[in-house]
């Protein structure tokens, strides 16, 4: 590779120098091909250091990690088969590589991008964002002194990354100044209060959070721990998640809202034209019920913990279908690790101006419904 060492010597004298900042392969040479560009840092990782890749799919990313070695040879592979230009960012000038279609490597030095380095650091610390709150001490999460009670650590660590998941979402999409906030089946209200504290008090947000809860003595319960906190704009109500007909909400919450309930509150947030609709979903016994006989169709039905499996990935599916039908991006993710709960798959739609292909989106719900005899589910009715 003799044509690379005048680039490899720049790299590596720009590593031992503390001078490299990052690097970027780009410019793909055959278009239709996944991979975008390559992004290029240094990182420190059990105390060794080495250069972290992170692969720019269509799809996806793929994030590797290299030796300084191993690194230069897969640069020099990347450059002579799939892009014709880089840049390699170092302190005081940068380095721009291009390369011709015979192969021949250019290098040309240009005015600095950065002023200072990247960090190296590979595992960032977990940013704690409910922590020594009123709140958390009110409802028995942590004691006076603002430590976590051993036995609500998994609660605690649950409240981070639910707050953790909120802010990305609400920096994904369009929010009013004053942001309606409907928590449907909100329990004990512990993520109900931290969302509340951490848009108002951290994020300086004007908000009015209404928890929707059946259980008339934790409805009283979390109305005297938001005045005792003077959260003046958090309520809770005693009802139904049906029976709310507030049409004015911007985000739509329902975490573990038992079977149909859940479909409730995405027919609420739905109706309502909400920018965000959150919810993780608890249990689903509206479409598995209907499964008489479906076990001889496919063997995977025939195991009892599968087929619940199963028709829990069947109804949010349909679920996620419903939702982009009606505008909505959706995603689907594990909102926390299944060793503190098995209910722990978060359903999102965010709202978009993009019109849908409703024709399709029928038929690949219709597909779903025969496949399994499914005769109907209960979200297309409440809308």
């Amino acid at each position: 590779m003799e044509e690379f060492k005048s680039l490899f010597e720049e790299i590596q004298s720009s590593i031992v120098a503390d001078t490299f900042v990052k690097m970027t392969l780009s410019k793909p040479i055959r278009k239709n091909d996944g991979l975008r560009n390559i992004y290029i840092r240094l990182v420190t990782i059990q105390e060794q250091q080495k250069l972290q890749f992170t692969y720019r799919n269509k799809t996806n990313d793929v994030v590797k990690n290299y030796t300084l070695e191993e690194a230069l040879e897969e640069i020099a592979t990347y450059l002579m088969n799939t892009f014709r230009s880089a840049v390699v960012f170092t302190l005081p000038d940068d380095i721009q590589v291009f390369v011709s279609k015979k192969k021949a490597i250019t290098l040309k030095k240009v005015a600095p991008s950065f002023t200072n380095k990247l960090p190296e650091t590979h595992d960032r610390p977990k940013e704690k964002r409910a922590a020594n709150r009123d709140y958390l001490f009110h409802l028995g999460v942590t004691d006076k002194e603002g430590n976590v009670i051993p036995k609500m650590a998994d609660k605690y660590r649950q409240i981070n990354k639910y707050l953790e998941i909120i802010e990305s979402l609400i920096n994904g999409v369009k929010l009013p100044k004053k942001i309606q906030i409907v928590d449907m089946g909100s329990g004990k209200g512990y993520l109900t209060f931290a969302l509340y504290d951490y848009l108002k008090n951290d994020r300086h947000k004007e908000v009015s959070v209404t928890g929707i809860e059946l259980r008339d003595g934790l409805v009283k319960y979390c109305n005297d721990v938001a005045e005792k906190c003077g959260f003046e704009e958090l309520h809770f109500e005693n009802k139904l998640i049906q029976d709310y007909d507030n049409k004015k909400i911007d985000i739509l919450i329902a975490l573990h809202a038992c079977d149909t309930a859940t479909d409730d509150a995405i027919a609420k947030g739905i109706v309502a034209n909400a920018s965000l609709v959150i919810c993780a979903p608890c249990c689903h016994k509206q479409v598995r019920q209907q499964l008489k006989g479906t076990e001889q169709d496919s063997p995977i039905l025939k195991y009892g913990i599968f087929k619940e499996r199963q028709f829990e990935m069947i109804t949010d599916t349909i679920r996620a279908l419903i939702l982009e039908k009606h505008q909505y991006n959706t995603k689907v993710f594990e909102f926390i690790s299944n060793e503190h709960t098995r209910k722990n798959v978060m359903l999102v739609g965010s709202k978009t101006t993009r019109k849908s292909d409703t024709k399709e989106i029928n038929e690949k719900i219709k597909g779903l419904k025969d496949q399994y005899h499914i005769d109907f589910h209960y979200l297309e009715k409440q809308l």
